[in-house]
């Protein structure tokens, strides 16, 4: 699958075939693509919390109330944001390289033939439940659900030319 083909062929996944398991060097590829975006002055402030345990799954579902599809995801992965990691450079900017991160993790799931659904944490007051479950002071941005889709819902991006101004 090209580039193009990736693009159009990504979508919020929801419905997982349950008991479906994510070899390891898929889960490093995701990760991989997630690191390789870019980000002010190439400072890279994000962690990634990989949940496979069903348990904690469990405790993350009850966190985020739109993560049903936890239910039946082999995993998730928390895309956290370290802001202290851009104090005295480019601040705040945090977000926005989490959100490139987001988006390369989910088209390199698709590229493998999963699918995913991003869930967005920041900012929300259910941050701080998740940071206490993950042990970790870092800012979740987001959750993603990760599996085998056991659905193919339509495209619900398009392109819209009244969005578009060209200044020549």
């Amino acid at each position: 699958m090209d580039c193009t083909q990736t693009i159009r062929a990504r979508r919020s996944i929801r419905k997982f075939k349950p008991g479906a398991s994510i070899p390891r060097p898929d889960v490093e590829a995701m990760l991989e693509a997630a690191m390789m975006a870019p980000s002010a002055r190439n400072l890279r402030p994000w962690e990634f919390f990989v949940v496979e345990n069903p348990e904690l799954k469990a405790r993350l579902r009850a966190a985020h109330p739109f993560a049903s599809m936890l239910d039946t995801a082999s995993l998730a992965i928390v895309v956290c944001g370290r802001p202290e990691d851009q104090k005295g450079a480019v601040e705040g900017y945090w977000p926005l390289d989490c959100g490139a991160a987001i988006e390369n993790l989910l088209l390199q799931a698709v590229a493998l033939g999963y699918g995913a659904c991003w869930c967005g944490c920041w900012p929300s007051p259910r941050i701080s439940k998740l940071q206490e479950l993950l042990n970790t002071q870092s800012v979740p941005a987001a959750l993603i659900a990760v599996g085998v889709p056991d659905e193919a819902p339509e495209a619900r991006g398009f392109y819209q030319a009244g969005k578009v101004t060209w200044l020549a």
